[in-house]
């Protein structure tokens, strides 16, 4: 190894940003930052429970090679599978790779449990230098969990958030859960959770889609997600809200069926602006038993939960 990677210390983390927002994960990691390279991000200390990082290399390791056939030896030594992320030397690393066993492509089922066997990640750092790590936090391909979508039913796209969440964390409501979706329409939440054997009492101004507001455990409420008094609803199991708005109209919305209101458990999209608000974030983040994720189906947003 070169003095560059023997100035590392014994114990660091390598952060994958999600696109676009690798700026956030530098502000998060803050002066723990070593190195960048495009979205990848090593920190010093173990891994760190961070929004803005799309998969966590939790394992990272220098190996030192003599060639590609050497390198692909020393990465099937670790284990079977790796995914590749390139950060530059892309021929030599296509090379490597092309020689290691072949990662499946096949889309997720929601209802099915996520991959199961280890996939590792590695980078080649420098011609003759992997930085692997036979252990990260996803179990998808650098945290990207793309889904086999249902393209006729749901009304957008919006549904593969909960479908990420839930099989992410393997907890999801319950038949017969009541559900409260806050700013439903067009409904793609409501389908979820309706599908899932939960009733659903949904909330918003605007209609739902017919076949979502037919669904015979769906009840739309016609009315302002923010006008609703958590005293008047008693007791809910989940409380769900993906409507657009800023970040401290949503955090005063949460506080407030926190202080007044009987649930169980929140997910809530905080959809950010042009600037991510930091401020914000830190005061969702500080909130007992929470945590704030970047999903794979997010985009400017972050989705803060409660369970």
């Amino acid at each position: 190894m070169n003095n560059n990677t023997l100035s590392f210390p014994d114990v660091f983390t390598a952060y994958l940003a999600p696109r676009g927002f690798e700026a956030e994960l530098l502000r998060e990691l803050g002066d723990s930052v070593l190195a960048v390279r495009d979205r990848l991000v090593l920190a010093s200390g173990p891994p760190r429970d961070v929004a803005w990082a799309q998969n966590v290399w939790l394992d990272p390791r220098w190996i030192p090679i003599e060639s590609i056939g050497d390198a692909a030896h020393k990465l099937k030594g670790l284990q079977r599978k790796w995914a590749l992320y390139s950060t530059g030397l892309h021929r030599r690393a296509t090379l490597i790779q092309d020689k290691l066993p072949k990662v499946s492509a096949r889309r997720q089922v929601f209802g099915e449990p996520p991959p199961s066997a280890p996939l590792g990640s590695w980078t080649l750092w420098e011609e003759n230098l992997l930085l692997a790590s036979p252990a990260c936090a996803s179990p998808w391909n650098h945290g990207e969990a793309e889904f086999e979508e249902n393209k006729t039913e749901p009304p957008g796209r919006a549904y593969l958030k909960l479908w990420e969440l839930f099989t992410r964390l393997g907890i999801k409501p319950a038949p017969g859960d009541l559900c409260l979706d806050l700013g439903a329409s067009p409904g793609g939440w409501s389908w979820v959770l309706a599908g899932l054997g939960a009733r659903v009492f949904a909330v918003d101004k605007a209609d739902l889609a017919a076949n979502v507001a037919a669904m015979p455990n769906v009840e739309h409420c016609r009315g302002s997600a923010f006008g609703l008094d958590p005293r008047m609803v008693g007791a809910a199991d989940w409380l769900f809200s993906d409507v657009i708005c800023y970040p401290d109209r949503l955090l005063a919305m949460v506080e407030r069926w926190l202080e007044l209101g009987e649930c169980k458990r929140f997910v809530c999209t905080v959809k950010l602006q042009s600037e991510t608000d930091f401020a914000v974030l830190e005061r969702f983040r500080a909130i007992p038993g929470s945590r704030l994720l970047h999903l794979h189906h997010n985009k400017h947003e972050l989705t803060w939960l409660r369970l």
